[in-house]
């Protein structure tokens, strides 16, 4: 079992592993294995099923923007209820915070979205990393650590599906390389793992 001294460690090598597989793409080490993943996985309108379609851009709305703020809060309350105030800040600090690094990556990084369909999900933003694996990484498997031992496994379920259901969404909706999902799901890994380790600290408890 890893201890959780280790978790800071932990933490930094999954950002350095952020940045350095974002100089890769930059490089085009990862063109050719993104483009495949892509032009495997991403929809065709004139192919798919709109209930199909439809799902997927439910599955990605409810990851981003006003939708993903909701559910923080929501979740911070479940939290505050579960372990006090400050798992509850842990949690809204942690997601604030990788936003706030998935943004500042991306303009430094200024990676073009996909460009194989026609984008099923109006995005403004550049690529690498995606935000939305980010947010779906620091939320849910934070809120697994943070979990009442009985409620665990149900939560760490959750986390597993929602990363993957959001990460090939994004793909899905051709907004996304899996390379961007990648480089997202370890940036927001990152600050839960942080946010874990803040929120266990004893000598720091707020009781």
């Amino acid at each position: 079992m890893l201890r959780r001294s280790s978790f800071p460690a932990i933490a930094a090598a999954l950002i350095l592993a952020v940045v350095l597989l974002g100089l890769a793409v930059g490089a085009g080490w990862t063109e050719a294995a993104d483009w495949q993943i892509s032009h495997s996985l991403a929809i065709r309108v004139d192919e798919s099923s709109p209930a199909f379609i439809a799902f997927m851009q439910g599955a990605s709305w409810i990851g981003g923007g006003t939708p993903r703020w909701i559910i923080v809060i929501l979740l911070c309350g479940l939290v505050w209820h579960w372990c006090g105030p400050r798992c509850a800040v842990a949690l809204g600090g942690a997601s604030l915070l990788s936003n706030l690094a998935s943004s500042l990556l991306k303009l430094g990084f200024g990676r073009a979205r996909p460009d194989l369909i026609d984008h099923l999900d109006h995005q403004t933003s550049f690529s690498y990393p995606s935000g939305h694996a980010t947010s779906a990484a620091v939320v849910y498997l934070l809120l697994a650590w943070l979990a009442p031992p009985r409620w665990r496994p149900y939560a760490w379920a959750l986390a597993f599906a929602m990363i993957v259901l959001n990460g090939f969404s994004r793909i899905m909706l051709g907004v996304h390389w899996a390379s961007d999902i990648a480089g997202g799901t370890m940036l927001g890994a990152a600050f839960a793992v942080l946010g874990s380790w803040w929120a266990a600290r004893p000598s720091l408890r707020l009781s």
